[in-house]
């Protein structure tokens, strides 16, 4: 018995080493898996990782592009918000769009000291101030002619107002919106018109410059009246000529037509690029392109200017203006369209006020450059200005219609517009 059971147990103990052994190389095969599977992870991606950062890539793409569609889109918006909320602004607020005509807070050029004209070139100009209104101040230049101007030197305003009643005529100069009498194409006019043997008088309106008062087109036109009466008293029998310019035409035609109301009309009218009224200079004006066909433009735009009490009627007033009326407009002009210029010709042309009166348009070529207010620039503009009607006493010319004739280069053809002599110029001062 004990022999037969003694390999019994043997057996039994080798099943039990084998059992061992076998658990034991599992467990060594699970523990290589398992660093298999960290080594793995530590040396990098696996071929499916690439796809991965790609998409990723493509969506974070996709994301910017629709961020900048949405910037894109909120721009158009507010851009398509403010273009519609600008129309009903000015409909609420009227008083914007008299801004924007009158523009006298835009004072150009700066830092200059209207007090001293001399600063500008001007060294036989004296400034002073006249009071219209009460609460209203206008500041005034005076410039006497060239030739004078050594005399002028060192003088008050007493001697500028006593030489008002020398043998000079005298153009009283209404210049147009922003900036002031300090302007530098003003003042360039005003050294032309000085050299020729006028006096220059000009004045900023209330609320332009240095003058004192709140704009509006009756405060202008009365402004311009003050200064004219004040001319008239102190320049006994010599010519007074108005010269406007631009929104200047305005308050000149206004101005002009209450002096023949009066029956004390000015000797000429010189109109420098006008328009025939304000609604028909606003809609053609550069700025109102983009709103130009925008639905109900006229109730938007163009009846809060005339809510406001602007109208600047040019072609209305010159139907009761019986006075000489020239007439200047350059063919390029990109302010006030040359076309409205020669349909204000053609108005007064056909009214029976200038029966008497001679009437004269003079177009100035494109190609010369002058567009809105270079035409003081033009070497034939001293003949023009000597030659009717701002020179009197010629024979033949009283009740006569000058032809409207284009002025170039050549002197042959601007004879035919001013067939009268030639008259030495003036020095112009140093």
């Amino acid at each position: 018995m004990r022999k037969r059971t003694e390999p019994v147990a043997l057996e039994h103990e080798c099943h039990a080493a084998s059992g061992s052994s076998s658990a034991g190389s599992a467990a060594a095969a699970l523990d290589a898996d398992c660093r298999l599977k960290q080594n793995l992870c530590l040396t990098g991606p696996g071929p499916a990782e690439p796809r991965c950062a790609a998409d990723a890539g493509m969506k974070r793409a996709l994301g910017r592009r629709k961020g900048l569609c949405f910037r894109l889109r909120k721009i158009l918006l507010c851009v398509v918000g403010l273009y519609v909320a600008i129309p009903l602004l000015i409909k609420l607020c009227p008083g914007i769009q008299a801004k924007l005509i009158f523009l006298n807070f835009v004072r150009v050029p700066y830092f200059i000291d209207l007090k001293k004209p001399q600063d500008q070139g001007l060294n036989h100009t004296c400034n002073y101030y006249l009071q219209p209104e009460e609460d209203v101040t206008l500041g005034v230049w005076h410039t006497v002619p060239a030739v004078w101007w050594k005399n002028a030197q060192g003088k008050d305003q007493m001697w500028y107002e006593d030489a008002l009643a020398s043998s000079h005529p005298i153009i009283l100069y209404l210049h147009g919106n922003a900036g002031t009498r300090g302007g530098d194409h003003r003042v360039e006019l005003y050294k032309v018109l000085s050299s020729l043997g006028y006096h220059v008088v000009t004045f900023d309106y209330r609320g332009w410059g240095d003058s004192v008062g709140t704009p509006s087109e009756q405060g202008m036109t009365y402004d311009a009246l003050h200064v004219f009466d004040w001319i008239k008293a102190r320049s006994g029998d010599n010519p007074v000529y108005i010269w406007g310019h631009s929104l200047g035409t305005g308050v000149a035609t206004n101005l002009v037509r209450r002096l023949c109301e009066r029956e004390t009309p000015p000797d000429a009218l010189v109109l420098e690029s006008p328009f025939t009224n304000i609604r028909e200079e606003a809609k053609s004006h550069p700025f109102s392109v983009i709103y130009r066909y925008f639905p109900g433009f006229d109730w938007f735009f163009l009846d809060p200017i005339t809510s406001s009490g602007i109208q600047f009627a040019n072609d209305e007033n010159v139907k009761h203006i019986s006075c000489s009326l020239l007439i200047l407009h350059a063919e390029d002009d990109p302010v006030v369209p040359f076309q409205l210029g020669r349909k204000l010709y053609n108005i007064a042309a056909l009214s029976r006020s200038f029966q008497d009166f001679k009437v004269q348009f003079i177009p100035f070529h494109s190609d010369l450059g002058y567009r809105h207010k270079y035409i003081y620039k033009s070497p034939e503009l001293p003949r023009i200005l000597r030659c009717p009607p701002l020179v009197q006493g010629i024979p033949g010319e009283v009740g006569t219609r000058a032809p409207a004739l284009s002025v170039t280069r050549h002197l042959k053809e601007h004879e035919d517009v001013c067939p009268c002599p030639p008259l030495p110029l003036a020095s112009p001062a140093p």
